[in-house]
């Protein structure tokens, strides 16, 4: 659910009310439709990579599928599972099996995924309707996981069923990883409610058929026709992506000041692709092609325009009549296989940055020779792309490293591999690299930074309490004539628990010297004298408490170790960092003397770790029922983790005063 614009379909319906207003077909119909899909309507959680600030973060998505095939495929939307790592599957009986992706096509935004279950089985299936013979008025039920709710179902009619993005909203595109899915997809339009979570779920009539995968909602809900839909997943089943044409003809609608009724005005024409090798030219109507009439003189008639183009045979010459200048020109266009817009991107840690490729089409627009490169799309705040002199920018595209070529991310993880092998510390690497019309050159330290190890501070006198500075306004207030510290806490079982101290005490003086402290930044006054004594030392505070002076004898005690020399672990699968629990930490949460375990300093952002809901300041009691008392028994823990990668580790976790059990579910192949 990270698209709030973008409404992942099928809606809800709670307490199950569909209405009984007039004109509505009878509830026994609308049971009946729904009933005959609820079996195969399933609930997806999806674990999925976006990348951003020069890294992969892992993210949780929610959407809704139908499964079409007694062998499990179901088919939702690319914006849903297109990208998925994990993917769990809420079955109708309430049941989760693991599923996997087969393929998927942003251009039209479906995927499909598989069911994985641990037995082999036959899945209820939902049949699909021909969406050709939907008209407007026709009641549809939209059905699914709205907002990650259980399976339900919303009632409404057909409003539009030929959908499109109006000029109203120019510039806007409906786009998903660049494509622009208006430009082949005629959306159904209809009113049943549809919220975020839906997405990939199904559009029904009340004949039980799936007629359309919702998928966004602009004023009306849109679906993506069945008839398209369960074209693209059956080639997703049998070839794992889908093939089409691409002539690079750019064509629009016919001007309204043109008086022809059929035919599509060629806007412009991509240079060297096949329809700039047939002769195609700017400002030409379009008659035919491939034998068939073209008429394209409203925006809703692009789509099909498009998906004929798309449908052409690869390789066979067709046939296209133009008129051009008053006279008609036959031209022989051979189409080619239509690449992707936006190829995958990868993350390239010892860099800080990640990037992508470029696809033909990409380097045709920044008007390159060739798509050769590797683009930059995100960088790390401070990592070392970042930090060279000058810094590599977002969209600048790397072209050489030590003076290798690098022409894609394959050639960049190479080069990389190689440089960071058996490497102790980052090293300065030379970097060739294009920014706009502009050739630049870097120097870029590659390379993982080694955590640097902490000096160990001297362990020196130290009394058992904390203090706030007694500041000259508290001591007006509370009538007192001296300077000194206020005690706001007594560590349990101390020597300054055993000489009676209490918080609320004043200290004043250590043995008759006065504690020259009035003020906030004197905060250091009292630990520095009192780091003038051996430890050990017994010494005699001067101490108000109420209205009375005493004096008291205390024994000062050998300082804690700082947290920041405690022992500490670093998971890089899981992305988590830990250490041993210190003597503050004991008193600040109020643990017993005794408590021991795995404190929790970070956890990075889009990790497995945070997507099993792992905090900063959990204590980490046990890993898979092995108790962990310090971070060296949390590291030799997830060292066994990892060597038996279970599809689960679960941790036994307390926060605050709740005991948690937390599920961490990694996909391995990208969790080492």
């Amino acid at each position: 659910m990270r698209h709030p614009w973008m409404v992942l379909c099928a809606a809800l319906l709670i307490g199950g009310a569909l209405g009984a207003a007039e004109g509505a077909p009878p509830s026994s119909a609308v049971e009946k439709a729904a009933a005959a899909v609820a079996p195969a309507l399933v609930r997806l959680r999806v674990v999925d990579i976006e990348y951003e600030s020069g890294r992969a973060m892992k993210g949780e998505a929610t959407g809704s599928g139908v499964i079409f095939t007694q062998e499990g495929h179901i088919i939702t939307n690319h914006h849903v599972a297109g990208k998925a790592k994990q993917i769990v599957c809420t079955m109708a009986d309430r049941s989760e099996i693991d599923a996997e992706l087969v393929g998927t096509d942003p251009l039209t935004d479906i995927s499909v995924i598989r069911l994985r279950p641990k037995e082999p089985r036959a899945f209820a299936v939902a049949r699909f309707g021909d969406s050709s013979r939907l008209q407007v008025g026709d009641p549809v039920l939209a059905m699914g996981s709205p907002l990650a709710l259980s399976q339900s179902v919303t009632m409404g009619i057909v409003s539009n069923t030929e959908l499109v993005m109006p000029d109203l909203f120019w510039p806007f595109k409906f786009q998903v990883e660049g494509e622009d899915v208006g430009s082949i997809v005629r959306w159904i339009g209809h009113d049943a409610k549809i919220n975020p979570g839906n997405s990939g779920g199904p559009l029904v009539n009340l004949d039980g058929e799936v007629v359309g995968i919702n998928e966004m909602q602009f004023g009306l809900s849109g679906a993506i026709p069945g008839n398209l839909a369960r074209k693209v997943a059956e080639e997703l089943v049998a070839h794992g992506q889908v093939v089409r044409a691409w002539l690079g003809l750019e064509v629009q609608p016919l001007l309204r000041s043109e008086p022809r009724q059929e035919g599509a005005l060629v806007s412009g024409v991509i240079p060297g692709s096949p329809a700039a090798k047939a002769g195609f030219a700017s400002g030409d109507v379009l008659v035919s092609l491939a034998g068939e009439t073209v008429s394209v003189r409203v925006p809703e008639e692009l789509p099909i325009f498009n998906q004929v183009v798309a449908d052409l045979p690869l390789g066979k010459p067709a046939a296209a009549v133009v008129e051009r200048d008053g006279k008609q020109v036959t031209l022989q266009v051979t189409p080619e296989e239509r690449e992707p817009w936006r190829p995958r991107e990868r993350e390239f840690e010892e860099w800080g940055l990640t990037g992508r490729d470029l696809s033909g089409l990409e380097a045709k627009e920044r008007r390159r020779e060739s798509p050769d490169g590797v683009l930059i799309t995100s960088l790390r705040s401070g990592g070392p792309s970042d930090d060279a002199k000058p810094k590599l920018l977002e969209d600048d595209i790397l072209l050489a490293v030590a003076g290798r070529p690098v022409k894609t991310t394959d050639d960049l993880a190479a080069v990389t591999q190689e440089l960071t092998k058996d490497q102790g510390e980052p090293s300065p690497v030379v970097v060739t690299f294009e920014r706009k019309a502009l050739q630049c050159m870097t120097v870029v330290k590659v390379g993982k930074e080694k955590p640097s190890e902490p000096g160990h501070e001297v362990r020196k006198a130290w009394l058992p309490v904390e203090v706030q500075v007694l500041t000259g306004e508290l001591a007006e207030a509370l009538h007192l004539d001296k300077t000194g510290v206020r005690i706001t806490q007594v560590y349990p079982h101390s020597s300054a628990e055993k000489a009676g101290l209490a918080v609320g005490d004043f200290i004043v003086a250590i043995d008759g010297t006065p504690i020259p402290a009035s003020r906030p930044e004197h905060f250091d006054v009292f630990p520095a004298m009192l780091r003038q004594y051996p430890v050990g030392t017994e010494v005699t505070l001067s101490v108000i408490r109420g209205t009375e002076e005493r004096t008291l004898k205390v024994k000062l005690e050998r300082s804690p170790t700082p947290a920041q020399e405690l022992a500490k672990y670093e998971d890089d699968r899981f992305e988590f960092t830990v250490r041993d629990v210190s003597e503050t930490d004991r008193a600040e949460e109020r643990w017993p003397q005794a408590q021991q375990g795995a404190y929790v300093v970070s956890v990075s952002e889009g990790s497995w770790a945070a997507l099993g809901h792992l905090a900063v300041g959990d204590l980490i009691l046990h890993v898979q029922g092995e108790a962990t008392a310090s971070a060296d028994d949390l590291k030799k823990a997830m060292e066994k983790v990892a060597s038996a990668k279970p599809d689960t580790v679960v941790l036994h976790v307390q926060r605050g005063i709740h005991d948690l059990y937390l599920e961490l579910r990694p996909k391995w192949q990208e969790a080492g």
